[in-house]
């Protein structure tokens, strides 16, 4: 009886990936034989997942402008308004594309709080930088797979993207009112660092209701941030602790284990001795026994 082989190149579709993982909803037919709406929404997430980062990046650099430059021309402003629509459409596009593609579009809606949330908010001027949360998540989904490197990944790409933000949203909202202290970009910094890092010392605060509302979202941020930091580095140390009591015990069972060898052969060495002198007493009887049986007087 033959049997039949896969080809070496192809792979069944509940093949791990590269990490030796399972890939749940990977598979490219569905029962019916039509392909699979889950398959083709990974496979799109994937697709676009780089692209829309660096889509979220031109929407920070459109923002970016009109407040790093204050007298930058009527035609440049314009560019950067047309700019940031437009990556806002580009994810408004994903995000549609993901809802058709999925076949669960309620239950989608509803574990994508913030992807939507990122389309809303960019409508209320204040706080368009909220579409830099996308790029944030994308970023976690794209680095590492292993746990603590996504974890120092979303912390390290999330602090650089507060700061930044906060520093440009706190100075197009402050400069220029009245009685503010933050005069420029180089303030608008000063005071995000501050902020997040929950030090507050009170030389720069905001005066307008869109400043305050900012600096709510950076102090709550830099907590949240902050406590990140001090999970994963007290991970790190409990891993580390681990590791070496496990190295530790690991020795001390050697060293038992070496001990246990040692003894045995001693012991082993023991028996053959006492088994040696057995033996000699023993001769030493019978030739005793013999002599006298004969006659002739024992040897001294």
């Amino acid at each position: 009886m033959t049997s039949t082989q896969r080809p070496p190149d192809v792979l069944p579709d509940d093949a791990p990936d590269d990490l030796g993982r399972a890939r749940p909803g990977d598979r490219k037919e569905s029962a019916g034989g039509a392909p699979d709406p889950e398959h083709r929404l990974r496979r799109w997430e994937r697709a676009v997942e780089w692209p829309l980062v660096g889509v979220a990046a031109l929407f920070l650099v459109a923002y970016a402008v009109p407040v790093v430059m204050p007298d930058a021309s009527v035609g440049l402003r314009r560019a950067c308004a047309w700019m940031m629509w437009a990556t806002w459409g580009a994810f408004v596009v994903d995000y549609a594309a993901r809802l058709a593609l999925t076949s669960r579009r309620w239950h989608f809606v509803w574990t994508h709080p913030l992807d939507l949330a990122v389309l809303a908010l960019p409508l209320l001027r204040p706080l368009r930088l909220v579409l830099l949360v996308s790029a944030l998540l994308r970023l976690k989904r794209a680095g590492s797979r292993h746990l603590r490197g996504e974890v120092v990944t979303f912390a390290a790409a999330g602090t650089a993207l507060l700061v930044l933000t906060g520093a440009l949203a706190i100075t197009q909202a402050e400069r220029g009112a009245p009685g503010s202290s933050i005069a420029n970009l180089g303030d608008g910094f000063w005071w995000a660092m501050v902020t997040m890092s929950t030090v507050g010392y009170g030389d720069m605060y905001p005066v307008t209701v869109v400043g305050r509302v900012v600096a709510v979202g950076m102090m709550l941020g830099g907590i949240a941030l902050l406590g990140v930091v001090t999970a994963t580095l007290a991970s790190w140390l409990v891993e580390q602790v681990d590791a070496t009591t496990e190295a530790e015990h690991h020795a001390t069972r050697g060293q038992v284990e070496e001990m246990r060898a040692e003894m045995r052969a001693e012991l082993r060495a023991m028996r053959a001795a006492l088994a040696d002198a057995a033996a000699r007493v023993t001769d030493h009887d019978a030739a005793v026994t013999n002599r006298a049986d004969d006659g002739s007087p024992p040897r001294r």
